[in-house]
C-alpha cells in the first residue's frame, strides 16, 4: 500500500485478525486525513475496539496493512506511537495523588519534558483550572474522562484516538467532552478517532466516519454526504393531522405519511420540505415545526440489518 495522501493520516486496508477460529476482524478498511473527527461506529462485537488496539500495536493483526502518517506501523511502531494519544476503555489514574501529581508521573513516564506551566495550561483547557491539587479519588466520572485528556496532550500528539469516551457521563458530561474534542480539532489542530455507541454525538461532531459490522468494513465517507443518500425523516407539527393527511395523500401521493405524536412524519428529501410546508399553509393547516430525527440512527440500523 502506496502512501498517495500527504493529508491522510490513518490508512487501513484489508485488516483481519483471528483468534484461533474466531474472527474478531474479518476486512476492515478505511482512511482518516487531517484534521478529521472521524466517527468509528459498529454494534457490540463488530471489531471496533480489536481494530483500535491493532491501531495502536497492542496487538498484532493476523494480515492486512496498517499505515499511520504515512509510515508502516510493523516497522516504525516507536515513531508512531510517539505522536499518537488515547484512551481506551476508561483512563486509570493514582486516585490518592492530585491532578497535577498524576500528569508529572505521566509526564515523567512518557519521556516528556513537561514543566509546571505546561501542565496548568493542560488542565485550563481541559477545564479543571483550580481543581490542581485535589486528590483524583474525588472526581466525577466526566472529570476524569476530562483529566485523561489532558493526560493523552502531554506529548503534543498530532493523532488522539478516543474509545467510548462519553460512556456512563450524564448529560452535561457528554456535553463538556464533546465541546473538548471539537477544541481539540479547532484550537490545538488535532486529528480525532471517536469510537462512540451514541450515534447522536457522532453526528453532532464527526466531520466523516466508517461503519463496521461482523468485522467488515460497511461503509466509510463523509457524514454529510452519507447521510444526504437517503431521505431525511422529518416531523410537521400542525394544527390539524386527520386533515393535513388528507391533503397530502391526495396531492402528493407519492410519499409515506404516518402520525406520530400528533405530527406527521414523512421520509423524503431535503428540497420537498418547502414544498409541503407550501402545501400544508396554503390549506389553512398551520405548521407550527418542522424537525428531522435522528438521521444516522435510522441510517447505522438500517445498514447493519440489512
Amino acid at each position: 500500500m502506496t502512501m498517495t495522501d500527504p493529508n491522510k493520516i490513518i490508512e487501513v486496508k484489508n485488516l483481519v485478525k483471528h483468534y484461533g477460529n474466531f474472527k474478531a476482524v474479518e476486512e476492515v478498511t478505511f482512511d482518516v486525513y487531517k484534521g478529521d473527527v472521524f466517527g468509528f461506529l459498529g454494534p457490540n462485537g463488530a471489531g471496533k475496539s480489536t481494530t483500535i488496539r491493532t491501531i495502536l500495536s497492542l496487538i498484532k493483526p493476523t494480515a492486512g496493512e496498517i499505515r499511520l502518517f504515512g509510515k508502516e506501523l510493523s516497522k516504525n511502531r516507536n515513531y508512531i506511537l510517539s505522536k499518537i494519544g488515547c484512551i481506551v476503555e476508561k483512563p486509570d489514574f493514582y486516585l490518592y495523588l492530585s491532578a497535577q501529581k498524576n500528569l508529572e508521573i505521566f509526564g515523567r513516564v512518557s519521556g516528556t519534558n513537561i514543566t509546571q506551566n505546561n501542565i496548568h495550561q493542560m488542565l485550563e483547557f481541559v477545564g479543571l483550572k483550580g481543581r490542581e491539587k485535589d486528590q483524583v479519588s474525588g472526581f466525577s466520572h466526566g472529570m476524569k474522562q476530562r483529566l485523561g485528556i489532558a493526560q493523552t496532550l502531554l506529548h503534543n500528539p498530532q493523532l488522539i484516538i478516543l474509545d467510548e469516551p462519553t460512556t456512563g457521563l450524564d448529560p452535561q458530561g457528554i456535553i463538556d467532552i464533546r465541546n473538548l474534542i471539537l477544541q481539540l480539532r479547532n484550537e490545538q489542530n488535532k486529528t480525532v478517532v471517536l469510537s462512540s455507541h451514541i450515534l447522536s454525538e457522532i453526528e453532532l461532531i464527526a466531520n466523516r466516519m466508517v461503519i463496521i459490522n461482523k468485522g467488515k468494513t460497511i461503509v466509510q465517507g463523509s457524514v454529510a454526504d452519507l447521510l444526504n443518500q437517503n431521505d431525511v425523516i422529518v416531523l410537521f407539527g400542525v394544527s390539524n393531522t386527520q386533515k393535513a393527511m388528507q391533503v397530502l395523500t391526495q396531492q402528493l401521493p407519492q410519499n409515506n405519511y404516518t402520525i406520530l405524536d400528533n405530527k406527521i412524519q414523512v421520509a423524503i428529501s431535503n428540497e420537498k420540505i418547502p414544498i409541503i410546508n407550501k402545501l400544508l399553509c396554503d390549506n389553512q393547516i398551520d405548521v407550527f415545526s418542522i424537525e428531522s430525527k435522528r438521521k444516522l440512527e435510522d441510517y447505522f440500523l438500517k445498514l447493519i440489518n440489512a
